[in-house]
């Protein structure tokens, strides 16, 4: 098998993180040397236990293992692999003996193997063809180069990163996708970042919401009209598939498109043709489409709410995008990332948030996902007086009660004070009455008056109140 040869290792990823799992710890040492001399960042592990742990805590971009390990080999990786992280790049190392295990595996889906020994530019070279093909975590909007796609996209998650590993590879396609995923995700984000990437980012991307616009309307929004196609259309006007040529037409909550549109939009994507309303032409489109709902179009399907037909031409590639609960890692730099956003927006020098104030965000419920957590932080910089966001205002926006962590002392004072002021406040500051309520003497009540500063008269009307 020909190998190409490169002279650098880190041509698609400067400081990508690359997995090497070997049991021989020469050549563990060895691979980690090189590859680090060449720019990479390297974990390294002796089993495939080990590995997997490694990948669950900080996803590599490419995962260069042995074949031959103790208890699981190199093989029994790629399948778990295949399974949890689709778009993660496994090379396999192999000695003559396991050559046809390794040529069976490529067949299957490993990016490709090197018989040992092998030369250490071959290895960079393949390396670098794996890393072309796998995106790199993004942990913040203000991604460049070759990470500019994803602006926007932000997170420190292994399931995110994988997400966005397969949306990278994706999106070189024209295959039609799917996305999936509870409102406020991010599933509009998710649809621009795949455009950007892919070869028609130059081109436009136009978005729809098929369940924000009443049916009668949204035909003529996607398809377009003739002039005089119906009452009041004065003029002819190109429809969103057309002004969407060339680029990406994303159409948000598809699950509610009404089923007399789904069929002419099946039309489109069987034929390449759209015609207007009215017209009796039809014109060529070049369009790539990008779907979304939040509803189980499956059980749609068996309720004869969504096409099949119509299905299976949209979900040709499925992407989930998790509720934020399931990635609540990302939670303290998605609201960093909207803090420094919003403190443009109000020129305001917001520095951070508070210890206790980070805690709330990521222990909070979520139902609103993403969206909630930026309208969230929104709220708690629009009250905030100081740079620094107190706990406070991040519980007021989250409409829950502010946790007070009190010593045991603390809590009796509290209790007392309230106790005594309500019971004078119900006798109107009649002692011997308050005592005969609490079933203690006067004496004693008297004396927890005198601890908290009250008195009788305070609660006696005319005589001023608490």
């Amino acid at each position: 098998m020909s190998e190409p040869v490169a002279t650098s290792g880190t041509k698609n990823g400067q400081g990508a993180h690359i997995l090497v799992i070997d049991d021989d710890e020469d050549i563990l040492r060895l691979l980690s040397m090189r590859l680090k001399a060449s720019g990479y960042r390297v974990s390294a592990a002796g089993s495939v236990e080990e590995g997997l742990t490694l990948i669950a805590v900080d996803p590599p971009r490419v995962v260069v293992s042995d074949i031959r390990l103790p208890g699981r080999d190199g093989l029994s990786l790629f399948e778990e692999l295949r399974t949890t992280h689709p778009g993660l790049p496994v090379i396999l190392l192999t000695a003559h003996g396991t050559i046809p295990d390794a040529v069976d595996a490529t067949s299957r889906g490993v990016f490709g193997y090197l018989t040992k020994p092998f030369d250490s530019q071959v290895l960079l070279a393949k390396i670098d063809q794996a890393l072309a093909l796998s995106a790199a975590p993004v942990t913040d909007n203000t991604a460049e180069g070759d990470n500019k796609w994803a602006d926007g996209m932000v997170y420190r998650s292994a399931r995110m990163a994988q997400l966005m590993s397969e949306a990278r590879m994706v999106a070189a396609s024209d295959a039609s996708i799917l996305i999936r995923g509870e409102s406020g995700s991010g599933k509009e984000v998710l649809a621009r970042a795949i455009h950007q990437a892919s070869p028609r980012a130059s081109k436009p991307f136009i978005a729809i919401n098929c369940g924000a616009i009443p049916e009668a309307l949204l035909e003529s929004e996607l398809f377009g009209h003739a002039r005089g196609a119906f009452t009041g259309a004065a003029t002819a006007r190109r429809g969103l598939v057309q002004a969407a040529d060339g680029g990406t037409l994303f159409l948000d909550e598809i699950g509610d498109m009404p089923l007399p549109l789904q069929v002419k939009l099946l039309r489109v994507l069987q034929e390449r043709v759209v015609r207007p309303v009215g017209a009796t032409q039809s014109e060529k489109v070049d369009v790539r489409f990008i779907s979304a709902t939040h509803r189980d179009l499956e059980a749609a399907m068996q309720h004869g709410e969504f096409r099949e037909d119509l299905y299976y031409r949209l979900d040709v590639v499925s992407l989930t995008l998790p509720r934020l609960e399931e990635r609540r890692e990302d939670i303290p730099l998605l609201a960093t990332h909207f803090l420094r956003q919003l403190a443009t927006k109000y020129a305001r020098p917001f520095t951070g948030f508070a210890p206790e104030a980070l805690e709330a965000l990521a222990t909070a419920k979520w139902p609103g996902n993403v969206r909630q957590l930026f309208n969230v932080v929104e709220q708690s910089c629009a009250l905030s007086s100081t740079p620094l966001i107190p706990v406070s205002l991040v519980q007021r926006a989250l409409r829950a009660p502010r946790m007070e962590a009190l010593s045991y002392a603390e809590a009796k004072q509290r209790f007392e004070r309230d106790y005594l002021v309500s019971l004078l406040k119900l006798t109107d500051g009649n002692v011997a009455d308050a005592a005969r309520i609490a079933d203690r003497n006067r004496t004693e009540l008297y004396r927890l008056l005198q601890k908290y500063d009250l008195t009788p008269a305070m609660f006696r009307q005319g005589e001023g109140e608490v």
